[in-house]
């Protein structure tokens, strides 16, 4: 990961390309935005956000049949919105979450809709030693893996697969959130050998999703950004999925309502102003 004292500044990897090329980096940086796509994993963590902006859910087929995503889509003001919830597994009747899933909604959806901006909002757990409550909202500063163990030279960075999240320093001053690494994992709990690697993450909060997005995300060139709502606390008291479930509903209002106000902020603007 970065060192603490470095920000997260870095031009996505598009703009990263056209450094050579004047006219096209300014197109890429001083174009309005007016398609973003906002991921998320969990239905509870959706539909209020859907109910908010009264998006619409897709019947044209955009996505391969058989999988269980979900698009619901509408207009704020400029702004194109695509919500894609990863839906639930066929088999199992539960939300889709987790890394596997998340990487496949985000390949898919990226090449149909072409956003210029993608939005991960979703809840996490949060590390009080680290200074997160429950019902904190943060922007992801990085992300990195924490169970993607390769001790092996390179691979074992590959593993880790450390990324930063797309600048955005006027949009953190605006919506007033938390600031903060994520590490993330594919199980809900957190082993000794994962709290290792999380430690040697320097993260905050951790998910089951963000760096997987992160990853494919940073492959097709679209800046990203993580909004992440703390449910429980990795280093309290009470067993985590307990907290998680008792805290769900409550934290994603908290969620909603830092998603909402990043839309507003993004709407009409460009990537450089934010």
């Amino acid at each position: 990961m970065a060192s603490p004292e470095k920000s997260n500044c870095e031009l996505p990897s598009a703009a990263n390309e056209a450094e050579d090329a004047p006219g096209e980096l300014e197109r890429i940086t001083r174009q309005p935005i007016s398609t973003v796509l906002i991921i998320i994993a969990m239905q509870t963590e959706a539909i209020p956000l859907v109910h908010k902006f009264q998006l619409s859910e897709d019947t044209d087929g955009l996505f391969p049949k058989g999988v269980p995503w979900v698009r619901y889509h509408g207009k704020y003001k400029d702004l194109n919105i695509n919500l894609v919830w990863a839906g639930k597994d066929s088999l199992f009747g539960v939300d889709s979450v987790g890394t596997v899933s998340a990487s496949l909604v985000t390949y898919a959806s990226i090449q149909a809709l072409k956003p210029e901006l993608v939005i991960n909002a979703g809840t996490a757990g949060g590390f009080k030693a680290k200074g997160a409550s429950i019902g904190d909202v943060y922007l992801a500063s990085d992300v990195a893996f924490h169970d993607r163990r390769i001790p092996i030279p390179v691979f074992d960075q590959y593993g880790i697969g450390a990324r930063r999240s797309f600048c955005t320093p006027n949009l953190l001053k605006e919506v007033n959130l938390k600031f903060g690494r994520l590490s993330t994992g594919d199980s809900l709990d957190m082993s000794p050998q994962d709290e290792g690697a999380i430690l040697g993450n320097d993260a905050v909060i951790k998910d089951m999703e963000g760096a997987a997005i992160a990853y494919v995300a940073d492959l097709l060139s679209v800046p990203t950004i993580f909004i992440k709502a703390v449910t429980d606390i990795i280093d309290g008291e009470k067993p985590t999925a307990e907290e998680f479930l008792q805290n769900l509903v409550a934290v994603t209002a908290n969620l909603d309502q830092s998603v909402t106000q990043v839309i507003y902020f993004i709407n009409g603007r460009c990537l450089s102003d934010l």
